[in-house]
């Protein structure tokens, strides 16, 4: 099981934001809590089940065993996550 950060692309209010996923909820809700998220901020959209971070609290995120993964280079093993997350975002996923 592992948690992943993708990059730190969508820019929002001046600020670089990555999307935390993992592979399943409770990993996901254990490790944002890990990172002083609060639950409230928890993302369960069409976009897949997430939480935000900013490019800050992503690279503390990696520091503590976060999968960072890219968009660009990792395409594959971006896809499969974000269709894990979507899965889970519809209930259909542990």
């Amino acid at each position: 099981m592992a948690v992943y950060v993708d990059d730190a692309v969508t820019l929002w209010r001046g600020r670089r934001w990555a999307h935390l996923m993992a592979d399943t909820l409770d990993e996901l809700h254990a490790f944002a809590q890990q990172l002083g998220i609060p639950r409230h901020a928890f993302q369960n959209r069409t976009s897949g089940a997430h939480y935000d971070v900013s490019a800050e609290l992503r690279e503390r995120a990696v520091a503590l065993g976060a999968v960072a993964i890219s968009r660009h280079r990792d395409r594959t093993q971006v896809r499969a996550v974000i269709a894990r997350a979507r899965a889970q975002g519809r209930g259909e996923a542990p």
